[in-house]
């Protein structure tokens, strides 16, 4: 998938001004955090949870090449077929080979965030094959020829409106407006794929070192018939997704479904280990599973190493401020919010994603309600840093932060400045005491919002008069 990150603002600024896609956020922001919130006061030790996950993950890091090999050594000796991708090109070339070999016409997939990554659909449509989603919500961005906007739910960004008028165009029925009918519509259109596809691919929520497995999580039938029914099924997972055990997958899976969708437990669990064998009444006959690094190890490497804790449940921009207002597509990339302004930068670099880090209030919101922990705010600091590295801000922003460093380091100097704009600002605050307008970069806060005038004095000098009255009032 292109990158088109140097754009966010422009973007945002366009979804901001779009009245129904913000009705549409307002709507899904209050099903996601309100669901997890009750999930996770369900039961009383979320956070010991939460940091036994995180230490597990990073373990496994730590351990990555370890158990990428004992769970290939299983996978082999289960009858899969394991492949090793460094690059997109070469995930997308691999897969489409296989099905050259097996003579595959038809292609149906269910939600692999991976394969946004590498335009494997779009690759796989140039080399001759039919390619379907069946997960609902990709199902509906691959008709209306987007992209999703959310990692568990693609199409968060479209209304039952929108939705019924694409599929009365794209299935050439009446248009339906009840949401029931509407998901029965699309199942009737997509089972004659799931019965005549000649492959599967899925992703990976987790790999088990221990048997070897790939396991997917879905709360559609769509994977289960997608890893089961065609003759053969390719998988294809990050490597950073390895865990030790089942008893691991067990702790991963109970933090995961409270994050994304305030389950208990996912409809669909699903664990695959090796081909079909001999009895069984389904599987594939030939298993494939591709790992691919695409950046992993380059960020396993830096700094930024603990963003591949994630496990993709999408919490984090469910609960940013920043995402709630602009949506995903604004983010130009395949992960939005939170851990799309950490990943995409880290994946097709800095430069290209100059305004993600910077698209965040560093409120901590992502950060506290992570499954894994992952210190977001941290790490898009880090970004902000390495782009003053590398000279990627602005000369006026690189400017004003050498003039403020200047001040700043120079008390006697600061004080004296910050007593006549504390001052001058309460004059401008006027008689309704609101700053509708600031200069320089205070300008972007304004265009949109005003501001509280100060009182007149300085945080120094209300603290020196509040600790005088303090020992006044000892003496006494």
């Amino acid at each position: 998938m292109h990158a088109t990150s140097t754009q966010f603002k422009k973007v945002a600024s366009q979804k901001l001004a779009d009245p129904k896609l913000q009705a549409t956020l307002a709507n899904a922001k209050g099903r996601f955090v309100v669901a997890r919130s009750d999930a996770v006061h369900d039961i009383d030790n979320f956070e010991e949870m939460r940091e036994a996950a995180a230490q597990l993950r990073d373990h496994c890091l730590d351990n990555l090449d370890v158990y990428l090999e004992e769970w290939e050594r299983k996978a082999t000796a289960a009858g899969a077929i394991v492949h090793w991708a460094e690059s997109a090109e070469q995930m997308n070339q691999l897969i489409l080979d296989i099905a050259r070999d097996n003579e595959v016409r038809k292609v149906i997939k269910s939600k692999s965030m991976l394969g946004e990554e590498t335009g494997l659909n779009e690759y796989l449509e140039n080399g001759g094959l039919e390619v379907r989603e069946t997960d609902l919500g990709e199902y509906i961005v691959q008709q209306a020829k987007e992209h999703p906007s959310h990692i568990i739910a693609p199409a968060t960004h479209k209304s039952k409106e929108d939705i019924a008028k694409l599929f009365a165009e794209k299935h050439d029925r009446p248009q339906l407006e009840d949401i029931t009918e509407l998901t029965h519509e699309a199942r009737e259109i997509l089972r004659p794929h799931f019965l005549d596809a000649d492959m599967g691919i899925s992703g990976a929520n987790f790999l088990v070192a221990e048997t070897g497995s790939t396991m997917i999580v879905t709360n559609e039938g769509n994977g289960r018939m997608t890893t089961t029914m065609p003759r053969v099924h390719v998988a294809i997972t990050g490597i950073e997704k390895c865990i030790p055990t089942l008893e691991d997958l067990s702790l991963m899976l109970r933090v995961l479904t409270r994050s994304a969708t305030g389950q208990p437990i996912s409809n669909y669990l699903s664990v695959t280990t090796g081909p079909k064998r001999d009895g069984d009444t389904d599987g594939p006959e030939q298993f494939h599973v591709i790992l691919v690094d695409v950046g992993r190890t380059r960020v396993l490497g830096s700094n930024l190493r603990e963003a591949l804790r994630c496990i993709r449940c999408g919490s984090c921009m469910n609960h940013c401020p920043v995402y709630q207002n602009v949506g995903g597509h604004a983010y130009g990339w395949v992960y939005p919010g939170p851990i799309g302004s950490v990943l995409t930068p880290a994946y097709v670099g800095v430069d290209k994603a100059i305004d993600l880090p910077n698209a965040a209030t560093l409120c901590n919101q992502c950060g506290v309600a992570c499954p894994v922990k992952i210190p977001l705010p941290d790490l898009m600091r880090k970004l902000r840093e390495k782009q003053t590295e590398l000279g990627l801000k602005s000369v006026w922003e690189r400017a004003g932060l050498r003039t403020w460093t200047w001040v700043a380091t120079r008390p006697v100097l600061y004080g004296l400045l910050t007593k006549v704009a504390v001052r001058f600002g309460k004059l401008a605050g006027g008689k309704d005491r609101l700053l509708h307008w600031l200069p320089f970069a205070g300008k972007e806060w304004t265009s949109e919002r005003d501001l509280p005038a100060p009182s007149g004095k300085t945080f120094r000098e209300i603290y020196a008069a509040r600790a005088r009255r303090d020992g006044e009032a000892n003496v006494r």
